[in-house]
Order: C-alpha cells, then structure tokens, then sequence
C-alpha cells in the first residue's frame, strides 16, 4: 500500500509544478489553486506512505522519480530543450531509483 501512495505522491507533485509552471508567479489564479492543491495532496499522501517506508528511500524515490517526469514533461510539452547532459542526468535519477530500490526500499 506504500508504493500506491507513493506514486500518488509523485503524480500530485508533478501536477502541481506543471500547474506552477502556468501560475505566471502566482498571478494566475487557477493554476495557483492547483499548485497549492498538487502539493497538499502529495505531502499527504508521502506522509501516509512513511509509515510502511523508509524515510530516506521514500523521499529519494518521490523526489527522484517526479524530477525525471518534470523533466520529460518539459522537453515534451513545453519545448525545453534536451541534450545528452539532462538526457544522462534523467538516466541517472532513473537508475538511483532502481538501485534504492533493489537495495531494499523497505
């Protein structure tokens, strides 16, 4: 049940800072409201998930994981550009992930 609330995390996280990214510095109303929505949601429900994971992994995994997909979502959708820097980097987090993973997340 963790990992559920875990990448329920992950996706308020990234609704919110894609909403932030139209706030237009919080002059915005709409997108403001679902910035401050998209992180409530997800410190909720990162808090319900540290009580079956570690601190530690739990945060690298939600952190990690909602940086690849601000990321990508920014190469994709909001012509930001990609190199093969931010490609290796996007690689790397996506890798750590794993290997926290396999290193026993619980």
């Amino acid at each position: 049940m963790g990992y559920l609330f875990l990448a329920g995390a992950i996706a308020a996280e990234v609704a919110g800072t894609t909403a932030m990214k139209y706030s237009e510095g919080f002059s915005r109303v709409g997108p403001s409201v679902l910035t401050a929505l998209g992180y409530l949601i997800s410190f909720a429900l990162l808090a319900q998930t540290l009580k079956t994971l570690n601190v530690g992994t739990a945060y690298a995994i939600w952190s990690g994981i909602g940086t690849a997909a601000i990321a990508t979502i920014g190469v994709a959708f909001m012509g930001e550009g990609m190199n093969l820097v931010k490609a290796a980097g996007i690689a790397l987090i996506i890798v750590g992930v794993v290997v926290l993973n396999l290193g026993g997340a619980h």
